[in-house]
């Protein structure tokens, strides 16, 4: 069982070329499954952990028999952003790291720049891909909630005369809040306004 490696707050660019060195390929997989499975690999579909060690075959892919009758196979990658890509796991690491390290973030076109890709689009992709997994996922909300409505917008004393709404929310957009006391908050814009 591998011991889920210390975060690093924020690494330097020696701490990750001494971390991932340029051409190991395996030690970015190895550390991709201790952060992934700290209590050991199991399967990303059923969970079972009795699984068939298939290194032999490929580097890190293992097989449940469990989910299929011919086993399902699976590697580090499956179910991940990096699972299909063509690029190498350290590339990945080294965008994430540079668009995470720098003040104000990094746009796509400076990681194409730095990391030599020949292509706009697959620093695009690479960094869209980067920024939804860095999205929280979506919690329910429990206990007592509190839920307001609100519309956003100008006032209309402050447009130009020829340009004022006779409905004061005319022209706004209306936002829905929710409040779980003392836990999370959550606002989404209303596409329609109803009972």
């Amino acid at each position: 069982m591998a011991k889920r490696p210390k975060p690093v707050p924020q690494m330097t660019l020696a701490q990750f070329e001494a971390r991932f060195p340029v051409g190991d390929e395996e030690a970015c997989q190895r550390y991709l499954i201790a952060r992934r499975w700290p209590e050991g690999v199991h399967c990303p579909r059923c969970g079972n952990t009795d699984l068939y060690d298939a290194s032999s075959y490929k580097p890190f892919h293992w097989q449940c028999r469990e989910c299929a009758p011919d086993g399902y196979r699976f590697s580090c990658m499956t179910g991940t952003i990096f699972e299909n890509t063509k690029k190498p796991l350290r590339d990945w690491f080294r965008v994430a790291h540079l668009m995470l390290a720098s003040k104000k973030g990094m746009s796509a076109l400076q990681i194409q720049r730095m990391m030599g890709f020949g292509s706009y689009n697959t620093a695009h992709l690479m960094c869209h891909k980067i920024r939804a997994g860095l999205i929280a996922p979506e919690q329910k909300l429990g206990g007592i909630v509190e839920m307001d409505e609100t519309w956003i917008g100008g006032k209309n004393k402050n447009r130009h005369w020829n340009k004022r709404k006779k409905s004061p929310i005319e022209d706004k957009t209306p936002i829905i809040g929710a409040v779980e006391r003392k836990g999370n908050v959550v606002a989404r814009v209303l596409k329609r306004v109803t009972s």
